[in-house]
């Protein structure tokens, strides 16, 4: 007899749940059991702002007292290939993080809908898609890893050509220096 109860009421609790229930003229009431995924969702937006933040002022931060324009590193391809590419993941993440946070929201706070069939269910969130924008999150943070290191090589190269003692042309230099001292008439020898 208990095991029969405890199944009764197991059935009951899914079926208070899960199962629309017809409301009043045709309106199906849809009870969700609590669930931290919209707190979930709105946290890991707000940590994707903070660090998306985070690496976007430490690529234009001095370092070491020394500032570098912004157009020292738009000179540099990669790097603006990489700034542009996490900016672009920070958006997509943005928006797979925030539709179904504000969708599954909406599925608890209105829980009444029109013409729903009891086939269909009562309509939840996308958590595959929360799951998406938390991966391309990551990615970001990567992402602005490599940016940081891409602008510490902009930074060293425009620092380095301040001071006038690049090393390239000091090698170079000196290469063409010996080429004139050897002389030019031995520069053929042993070609056919």
């Amino acid at each position: 007899m208990a095991v029969t109860m405890i199944k009764m009421g197991l059935l009951l609790q899914f079926w208070v749940y899960w199962y629309p229930h017809n409301g009043p003229e045709g309106v199906v009431m849809c009870k969700y059991p609590s669930d931290p995924t919209v707190v979930y969702g709105y946290l890991s937006f707000a940590f994707l702002v903070a660090s998306s933040l985070t690496g976007f002022l430490s690529v234009f931060y001095p370092y070491k007292g020394k500032s570098v324009p912004s157009s020292a590193f738009l000179q540099s391809t990669l790097l603006v290939t990489f700034f542009n590419s996490t900016l672009g993941a920070i958006g997509l993440a943005a928006a797979l993080l925030l539709w179904p946070t504000i969708s599954g929201q909406q599925h608890h706070n209105n829980n009444m809908y029109q013409n729903l069939s009891s086939a269909t269910g009562c309509p939840t969130a996308k958590t595959g898609v929360l799951g998406g924008g938390a991966f391309l999150s990551l990615n970001s943070s990567l992402l602005w890893l490599v940016c940081l290191m891409l602008t510490s090589n902009a930074r060293y190269d425009f620092l380095d050509d301040l001071s006038g003692e690049s090393k390239a042309k000091e090698a170079t230099t000196s290469g063409y220096k010996a080429a004139l001292e050897k002389g030019l008439d031995n520069i053929f020898d042993g070609v056919a």
